[in-house]
């Protein structure tokens, strides 16, 4: 593994393409600590403490802005409204013709849906800052704006700067993605998640009072824990069904080509934390929704949604359904199947054409069943041990962020380490 770094920082264009990723993860962090203009932010961080205790909705919104949220700061908003707006664009895709021809365009399709996703995001966005504004406004928290500037006026740059926040964060991870390493969007979450590792650590061992054999022996249980989970997660991460493909021998003018054997590899967790991250953003937009309009009925909604069975049994089946639903959008068996004619090959045993598309239909599903089971039971068990404990370093280190965290690790390590062997270096997996 040392080595493998090592090898990383001695390839000048990859070495740059790293440094350019941290640099842009250091500042979406040193903004998540910028506040907007016009808000208290003291007695904002008060209010959210002692009203995030009761209500588990913020407390989720909290943990996916990085704490950004608990100090209404520049970005506050996060990486959720690109996420839902990604969502509904996907979606929007099975029902709309346009929107399916331009999939298959290719690269220019691509830019017209990625357009129109941005758009929708900082229309989300701006819903979202106006329900933020009036849930701190509100009783619960108490925040009041100076009266010194028209409040009208406050209102409309927190607002504006909240968007522009977005703005920023959609921009910050398409850099990364088109100039760093790995999946902008995906790091940026990641990095959201490992800042509340420290916080989450020192709220386990009592905030700063008198250490108690208990506290630091439940700490010590749930970091071992989870360090013995990281590898079955790893193992399972990169686990693949092989289906043998021969190509069969053709003469083209003196040559023989084909004659080769090689395979089709379908990964047991083909959606990858995809699933994860769309289930939490479905079931976080009601209580976005909630901020919005400050309605009581919709809030005690959003907060069943959140936590408690309701949330562990809709977390589980949102996660298998878009697990067979990402698997689908990324992976196409009838074009498998046509290129593999049109190739000249064939799995042995399997008549080509449509007889090799059931068959790797069937594969798939098989494959995906049982990886959607378990990246459900990795993202529910935890919150279930988290409710029945009040361990607050659960809900930190649960299973949704350790796969998140997980699964992002091992897609940025494999985008290095393609680099590195295209300059015959040894990369990070043996």
């Amino acid at each position: 593994m040392l080595s493998a770094i090592l090898n990383a920082f001695r390839v000048p264009e990859l070495r740059n393409k790293i440094l350019f990723t941290l640099m842009i993860l250091a500042l979406y962090r040193l903004g998540a600590f910028v506040p907007v203009p016009g808000i208290p932010v003291e007695k904002l961080i008060e209010a959210f403490q002692s009203a995030a205790a009761d209500n588990q909705t913020i407390v989720f919104l909290n943990l996916f802005s990085g704490n950004a949220l608990s100090r209404f700061s520049v970005l506050s908003l996060g990486i959720m409204p690109y996420i839902t707006s990604s969502i509904i664009m996907q979606l929007m895709q099975g029902v709309i013709p346009a929107l399916q021809r331009w999939a298959k365009e290719g690269e220019s399709g691509q830019k017209k849906i990625t357009q129109i996703t941005r758009y929708l995001t900082l229309c989300l966005g701006l819903i979202n800052g106006i329900g933020y504004l009036f849930l701190f406004q509100s009783k619960q928290y108490g925040v009041v704006l100076p009266e010194s500037i028209p409040t009208w006026l406050t209102s409309t740059i927190i607002v504006f700067t909240l968007i522009a926040g977005v703005a920023l964060i959609m921009w910050m991870g398409e850099l990364i993605t088109q100039r760093g390493v790995g999946n902008g969007m995906s790091l940026i979450i990641f990095a959201n998640i490992v800042a509340g590792f420290p916080g989450a650590i020192y709220a386990s061992l009592g905030y700063g009072a008198t250490l108690t054999a208990q506290n630091v022996g439940m700490t010590a249980l749930i970091i071992a824990v989870v360090l013995l989970v990281i590898p079955g997660i790893v193992l399972i991460e990169r686990a693949q069904r092989r289906i043998p493909v021969n190509y069969a021998k053709r003469i083209q003018g003196r040559r023989v080509v084909g004659g080769s054997n090689t395979y089709i590899p379908l990964k047991v967790n083909g959606a990858g934390v995809i699933p994860i991250i769309f289930a939490s953003a479905l079931l976080t937009f009601p209580a976005q929704l909630a901020a919005f309009f400050n309605v009581s009925w919709l809030s005690t909604f959003s907060e069943w949604l959140v936590s408690g069975w309701l949330n562990w049994i809709l977390d589980f089946v949102l996660i298998v359904f878009f697990c067979f639903f990402y698997t689908s959008m990324v992976f196409n068996p009838d074009d498998t199947a046509s290129n593999l004619q049109k190739q000249g090959g064939f799995i042995p045993g399997i008549r080509p054409g449509s007889a090799t598309v059931t068959y790797i239909k069937n594969v798939l599903n098989r494959i995906t069943l049982p990886g959607a089971f378990y990246i459900g039971a990795i993202a529910v068990v935890p919150s279930i041990l988290f409710t029945l404990s009040g361990e607050t370093l659960i809900r930190a280190f649960g299973g949704t962020s350790i796969l998140i965290m997980v699964g992002v690790a091992l897609d940025t390590m494999t985008k290095i380490e393609s680099q590195l062997k295209m300059h015959h270096y040894e990369g990070f997996f043996k």
